[in-house]
């Protein structure tokens, strides 16, 4: 016997896409978003390491060192359980993943070297150590690759993504321009839609539910 399921079920059901855990998933998008990555991050290291060898500010480099992650996580990552496959998760994650390497160092600066470099600083910091606690669960769409609760996952659910807003304003402060106010402002409200359509599927999965009670802010304990 069949059963009718409400359209909105069914529009669900092919949205997000489950897969049996451990089985790896091979696609052309997948492969050309790799690519795509790597060609937009190279540029971005050429950028910036040209204009530290001219001005001897590093901030950028910090900047650059957070995004370096980005690509070597990309390719190690294990396949998802369950992946958000909507257009608006799609949209999300090529804002938040493709903007910031379109960056370009600048010589405005509107605080002293001292004070972004110490923000780049705590923000790669920050980065660092939750996709080091995510290690292979680590992804840019919306997807489950595995619960994971420990390191900065104990403090709050999203703390790469704090990492990267403080990276950011470093970034900013020190390299003001239209351009990259603009995209590294759109990336990062990208990145703060997206956490909420991530949360949205893990929650499919009882052991996040269960984490979110343990763990309630997103961002900043006792703020966010």
């Amino acid at each position: 016997m069949s059963i009718a399921l409400p359209r909105v079920w069914t529009h669900r059901l092919q949205s997000v896409e489950a897969a049996r855990p451990g089985v790896a998933r091979r696609s052309p998008g997948e492969l050309a978003s790799k690519v795509l990555i790597v060609a937009l991050f190279s540029t971005m290291a050429m950028s910036i390491a040209s204009h530290v060898a001219r001005t001897g500010r590093v901030t950028g480099l910090l900047m650059l060192a957070s995004e370096a992650l980005v690509v070597a996580l990309t390719i190690v990552r294990r396949p998802a359980g369950t992946v958000d496959r909507t257009l608006k998760a799609r949209l999300l994650t090529v804002f938040a993943t493709f903007g910031p390497p379109l960056v370009r160092p600048w010589q405005t600066a509107v605080a002293p070297e001292s004070v972004t470099v110490a923000m780049a600083s705590v923000g790669l910091f920050i980065v660092v150590a939750g996709k080091f606690s995510l290690g292979r669960s680590f992804g840019l769409a919306p997807a489950n690759r595995g619960v994971v609760s420990t390191g900065l996952y104990a403090l709050v659910r999203h703390p790469i993504y704090l990492g990267y807003l403080i990276t950011h304003t470093g970034f900013v402060l020190a390299n003001l321009t239209a351009w990259n106010l603009a995209i590294l402002a759109t990336a990062d409200t990208a990145l703060m839609v997206r956490a909420r359509l991530e949360e949205r599927t893990l929650a499919e999965d009882a052991q996040y539910r269960q984490y979110m009670t343990r763990v309630r802010w997103r961002l900043i304990p006792g703020v966010v």
